[in-house]
């Protein structure tokens, strides 16, 4: 035993990232509401270049998300209580509120795919066990941890978004458009939060990679599952359809080919999150958040101006 505490000592060591520096975060920002009123009879089924089966996992995506997003809400405000510094506090203020009007949003839009016919209903059950029965129930560290990982891969899925801003226009769908992609500003502007909450509270390398698993199969692996069923609920007839399968085949390519899938080119930066010294802004997106913010929070013509009801930053309190 006295042999063993001095080896988990020093390997503790050598796979801890570097410790936070509260010196050197990033500034409060500000929180958006957005007012979409979504009608499900003008979604496009194919709002992801034009293939179904690509989109239905965007579908699914948004269903599932509402649930990590109020796991992540929950676990920030537990862990804000113990975090002394205030900027960092008001960083995490700022976390709580962007993920609390995401999760509003989203659920209007999955609404919309309810009166549209996906089997949102069968999907929220789906993930109520599994976040009822399971992540909400796992200890605050773990939780901690899995928060850190869910906003890895939100982050990932956001520069990659923001690296191929025509996806967004091959559709007429002006309202998916405007909730993907102000989502993905916001989950660029916050994507450090999380990480830098956990490593300023624990910075524990192997508890850091435990939580990055289960995120990794529940947005790649269960979602992908999921978002199979919902061509086919909505029409039986295409199980037996070869042109639903030639999409479900290039759907795939989209989502996980090597050259420019949404995760399949991104695996190195999926993976980069198990190197013990990983920050998220190792990733620098700052040139993309500031050409996104002038395309999409432009006064005269931006893109989520129209939607956009109220914008603040939450003052910081000494």
């Amino acid at each position: 035993m006295m042999i063993t505490k001095p080896f988990k000592k020093s390997v503790a060591k050598i796979f801890a990232a570097a410790p936070f520096s509260l010196e050197n975060q990033a500034a409060i920002i500000p929180i958006r509401h957005l007012h979409l009123d979504f009608d499900s009879k003008t979604l496009d089924d194919r709002f992801y270049l034009n293939a179904e089966q690509a989109s239905a996992y965007f579908a699914s995506l948004s269903i599932f998300l509402t649930f990590g997003e109020d796991l992540v809400i929950d676990t920030a405000r537990y862990h804000r209580d113990l975090i002394k510094d205030p900027l960092l506090k008001q960083r995490v203020t700022s976390l709580i509120g962007q993920e609390a009007l995401h999760s509003k949003v989203h659920e209007d839009l999955n609404d919309a795919y309810l009166a549209r016919g996906l089997p949102v209903k069968l999907f929220r059950f789906l993930a109520g066990l599994v976040f009822e029965y399971g992540l909400n129930r796992l200890p605050q560290p773990m939780k901690l941890s899995l928060m850190a990982g869910i906003e890895h891969f939100t982050a990932v899925l956001a520069e990659y978004m923001m690296n191929h801003e025509d996806m967004f226009f091959k559709s007429q769908d002006e309202k998916q458009r405007a909730i993907w992609m102000w989502h993905m500003l916001e989950e660029s502007e916050h994507k450090d939060i999380a990480y830098d909450v956990y490593q300023h509270l624990s910075n524990n390398y192997a508890l850091r990679i435990a939580g990055f698993f289960p995120a990794l199969i529940t947005i790649l692996g269960l979602i992908s599952a999921a978002s199979l069923i919902v061509p086919i609920y909505r029409e039986p007839k295409k199980l037996f359809s070869l042109a639903h399968w030639k999409d479900v085949r290039r759907s795939a390519g989209l989502m996980f080919g090597l050259e420019d899938g949404v995760y399949g080119s991104s695996w190195k930066h999926i993976f980069d999150y198990l190197r013990p010294d990983f920050h998220p802004n190792d990733h620098d997106t700052s040139a993309f958040l500031a050409y996104y913010k002038e395309r999409l929070l432009n006064p005269v013509d931006g893109i989520l101006t129209p939607y956009i009801t109220k914008e603040f930053t939450p003052k910081l309190k000494v």
